[in-house]
């Protein structure tokens, strides 16, 4: 199981969760449940796909009321069904104990963290079983939920995908709008200051610039430091002579090209085809379907 993101890093995250649920009361559970009332609720995968962000359910439990307890069952501890991929119609995660009404308040919070981070590892699990025996690795961006970033990038690790960098801060990625006003032809001579100056302060930051040009990629080539280098929106037949020119200038293995831009499930076969080493899918956070995952609840 990967490194779940730890309850400092998320705390204000469920606070705010809860707070605009709560606000202080549940009217319907107040009127309706008796404060006595204690019960049994069990989470339960509704549908195919891949499990994912159950320690946060703990979590959210202790910011509603400490004593909801968070139960293992038998044949299913966490360490098992977190990030586990199920084609079972129906799969027991996990089972709450506690006063009813506290149960209930905290339900949809609850689910809301694990249909979403369930829906995002499903939806990465499904990229990376198309590009299967390829040398592609399917790579998240930038783009997701706010607020939501370390839990997304989680939820993607566990959907056997890998990370870009987490934000703007802990990797250099040199896009076209960073270099519009530096004449083609002085191009491989600023990105070199610029990588020199990067590895002076970092040697392990990731340096990647991005080219939407075999042109470019020509001057890009020359430069010496780079790790990856992104191909912006080009079409199939140009990734393949991208990745050819790049093997001719020497630099395979030093160089890894990225595809990004308009991936899709139907075109990530084809692009992972033209040899190139990762490919980067914004979908994979910023849209994916949330995982059907309900709780059962007895009293």
């Amino acid at each position: 199981m990967y490194q779940f993101p730890s309850y400092p890093d998320l705390r204000s995250l469920i606070e705010l969760a809860r707070d605009e649920d709560l606000r202080g009361d549940d009217v319907t559970s107040r009127l309706m449940v008796p404060e006595s009332a204690v019960g049994v609720g069990t989470l339960m995968q509704r549908e195919v796909g891949v499990a994912c962000g159950l320690p946060v359910v703990e979590m959210v439990c202790r910011a509603y009321d400490e004593r909801l307890r968070v139960e293992m069952i038998p044949g299913f501890h966490m360490e098992v069904i977190e990030g586990r991929y199920s084609d079972a119609r129906q799969t027991p995660l996990l089972r709450l104990r506690g006063p009813m009404r506290s149960l209930l308040s905290a339900e949809r919070v609850i689910l809301n963290f694990l249909q979403h981070l369930s829906g995002v590892a499903t939806h990465t699990h499904r990229f990376a079983r198309r590009v299967a025996g390829t040398q592609a690795r399917i790579y998240d961006t930038r783009k997701t939920v706010p607020g939501l970033r370390l839990l997304d990038k989680y939820a993607v690790r566990c959907g056997v995908g890998f990370n870009h960098r987490v934000g703007l801060y802990d990797g250099l990625l040199i896009k076209d709008n960073h270099v519009a006003a530096v004449p083609p032809r002085e191009l491989a001579d600023d990105l070199s200051k610029v990588v020199q100056q990067s590895r002076a302060e970092d040697a392990s930051r990731l340096i990647e610039v991005e080219v939407d040009r075999l042109d470019q990629l020509r001057e890009v080539l020359k430069v010496e430091g780079l790790q990856v280098i992104l191909l912006d929106n080009m079409d199939c037949p140009a990734m393949t002579q991208a990745v050819e020119m790049r093997n001719r200038a020497g630099r395979k293995g030093q160089v890894e090209l990225e595809a990004s831009g308009g991936v899709t499930l139907e075109t990530v076969r084809s692009i992972a085809s033209t040899g190139v080493e990762r490919i980067a899918v914004g979908a994979i956070t910023h849209s994916a379907p949330a995982l059907d995952i309900g709780l059962d609840v007895e009293s």
